[in-house]
């Protein structure tokens, strides 16, 4: 007789949510599929993913063919071509969409943003890829944000980015976008991990757990309420496959994760005897069939381990336009919470570092050419 085969830890948290792969590397996401048992749903990226598949052997005769065609129009546009491209190598490997995030270094322009996520969708046309397989990440920031609506009436679907507080998810709620990605761990955190609360149950313990839960909470009632769609959570940024778990518990729609995380999630058998709290199958459609907070997961709703020292205890207010004046308000709300000023400086600096040696790359190029 056969053996039966246990499993997963991956398996078992795609049952729960759909998983996407953050990384652009090809050979793995088959992988995924071969190996693991779980093929990606989408396939996010970032400034940094794009700059390090760029160099990859594989893709060096596409980079020189693509700065000797595009010389004359500058690196931005050299650079947004290699990173469709890139999307494309992948694009047969992931069940949905592919992504790719605008420049860091514009995210309290709106009209660079509009520009850069509209180049985007030029070259993704161009390679054959329709607005139904891609979307466009962008930053959480007032300005940014106010792209955002824009984009989605001309069939562009994004996603917020850099995105640490819930003021920010209720904009990217007033702006119509598909997904959000909270970080659940700063970006520091993964070189740095003292920065890191690695806790035993990160659904309930982890410092920005109650941020996830309220922002659900919240998406869940405006759709009660309204009727109308809202961004669906794709939950980012974990250390541990624990972690990976709790997004499961939680209710998140999708979670976005590592190449080494997932690895760790595949080789991991599933005893559901030992997992702190369990999630559910995964709704569809994910707001109408949806269900409430799970019980344990209830006492998050009210409190915020990261909120700023004067917290009044009240949660970020629906009523507000977040949007108006260039995103004004929401650029207040942040200003008030130390945690997501630093962080999203923090990510906004990292990511802009990738794409700065990106064109550094590419104009190193374009003198050769």
């Amino acid at each position: 007789m056969g053996s039966i085969q246990t499993q997963s830890w991956l398996q078992k948290l795609e049952e729960e949510l759909n998983i996407d792969v953050d990384w652009m590397d090809p050979a793995f996401s088959k992988r995924m599929a071969s190996e693991f048992g779980v093929k990606p749903n989408d396939m996010t990226s970032n400034n940094l993913w794009v700059n390090i598949q760029m160099s990859h052997p594989d893709n060096k005769e596409m980079f020189e063919r693509t700065v000797k065609e595009l010389k004359s129009e500058g690196w931005l546009a050299i650079y947004t071509r290699i990173a469709v491209q890139l999307c494309k190598n992948n694009i047969d490997n992931v069940r949905g969409r592919v992504a790719l995030q605008v420049n860091p270094h514009k995210a309290y322009d709106t009209q660079a943003v509009l520009d850069h996520a509209r180049a985007y969708a030029k070259e993704f046309e161009r390679a054959g890829i329709p607005k139904t397989k891609y979307f466009i990440k962008i930053p959480s920031t007032g300005p940014a944000l106010n792209a955002a609506p824009l984009l989605e009436a001309e069939g562009i679907r994004t996603l917020g980015t850099a995105l640490f507080s819930l003021p920010q998810a209720i904009a990217c709620s007033q702006a119509g976008m598909l997904y959000i990605s909270p970080y659940f761990n700063e970006t520091r955190a993964h070189d740095d991990l003292s920065l890191w609360p690695n806790v035993e149950d990160p659904a309930t313990q982890h410092t920005m757990s109650a941020r996830i839960v309220q922002i659900l909470d919240t998406y869940k009632r405006l759709y009660k309420e309204t009727g109308k769609e809202q961004p669906l959570l794709k939950n980012a940024s974990f250390i541990s496959p624990k972690e990976a778990m709790a997004a499961g518990e939680m209710g998140c729609h999708s979670a976005t994760i590592s190449h080494t995380c997932i690895e760790e999630l595949a080789k991991l058998p599933y005893d559901g005897s030992k997992q702190p709290g369990a999630g559910v199958p995964k709704p569809n459609p994910y707001y109408k069939a949806g269900g409430p907070t799970p019980e344990r997961l209830r006492k998050l709703a009210n409190v915020d381990p990261l909120a700023a020292a004067d917290w009044d205890g009240k949660l970020a207010s629906t009523d507000i336009d977040y949007l108006a004046n260039n995103g004004a308000e929401l650029e207040k709300a942040i200003k008030k919470d130390p945690v997501t000023v630093e962080r999203l400086d923090i990510a906004l600096k990292l990511f802009g570092g990738g794409i700065d040696e990106s064109q550094a790359k590419i104009e190193a190029q374009m003198a050769k050419a």
